[in-house]
């Protein structure tokens, strides 16, 4: 008994796990988290470790190498929008002899933004653009989009759009393309928003934020606050996270 639960602390000894979130969470939506299990021995491997987040969901790792990391994909869930935090990971196993498993529990304090639940709102938002028939977004070259490719230069680009460290790579010079933000730009008034209560109306302002920031400037107002329109995926960030945590300063 003495040699196994010997062989037990230190097959779980010495590991350190971390847990990686994606960059869009949304509420009530299983979304993967990569969890990744970090051996620090420098001359012993683990053997059947088990990783369970607070939230009762987890992975099993048959083999850790010594001085090696496994990553794993575990589902989590989170019912409201907001921030969310992962405070330990606990770690455990039945080896060698199936008869006790041992475990530690470690802190991590991983904390993100769960963004709202998405419900599909009106097409165009509100206002006069609601009211017209169709809407035009050019998807053509341009300088003041997000960059779509490199392609080789045709000698027609301005000079700073070369991509020289790639150009350095090969015989071609190549020049980075942009797209262009010709659309009329977005306003989304979350009061104005279809809903019969306030997180009926942040989810559907989520909604019309993801699907319009990649094709067009998307901006928000929040009571009497607005966020300037911009266009691209990193703006979206910013005012999904504007909505996550709205009304909860």
């Amino acid at each position: 008994m003495s040699i196994t639960g010997l062989a037990g602390m230190l097959n779980i000894k010495g590991l350190t796990p971390e847990l990686l979130p994606p960059e869009e969470v949304y509420a009530g939506v299983v979304t993967p988290f990569k969890l990744r299990i970090h051996n620090t021995k420098r001359l012993l491997p683990s053997f059947l470790i088990r990783a369970e987040c607070e939230e009762g969901h987890g992975v099993t790792i048959p083999l850790l190498p010594r001085s090696g990391s496994v990553t794993r994909d575990v589902a989590l869930t989170f019912p409201r929008r907001g921030h969310a935090v992962i405070r330990h990971i606990t770690v455990s196993s039945p080896f060698p002899v199936s008869f006790f498993t041992r475990y530690w529990i470690l802190p991590t304090e991983k904390t993100f933004i769960v963004f709202p639940h998405l419900t599909q709102g009106s097409a165009f938002g509100d206002g006069l653009e609601a009211r017209q028939s169709g809407i035009s977004i050019r998807h053509d070259r341009g300088l003041d989009g997000e960059l779509e490719r490199i392609s080789i230069y045709s000698g027609s680009e301005p000079l700073r759009m070369i991509h020289w460290k790639l150009s350095a790579r090969g015989d071609d010079l190549l020049v980075k393309e942009f797209g262009r933000q010709a659309a009329t730009p977005l306003i989304i008034d979350l009061d104005k928003q279809y809903g019969q209560n306030l997180e009926e109306r942040i989810s559907r302002a989520a909604w019309l934020v993801r699907r319009w920031v990649r094709e067009r400037p998307v901006g928000l107002k929040l009571d009497t606050r607005t966020i300037p329109s911009a266009a691209g995926h990193r703006h979206g960030l910013k005012l999904l996270a504007e909505l996550a945590l709205y009304g909860f300063d």
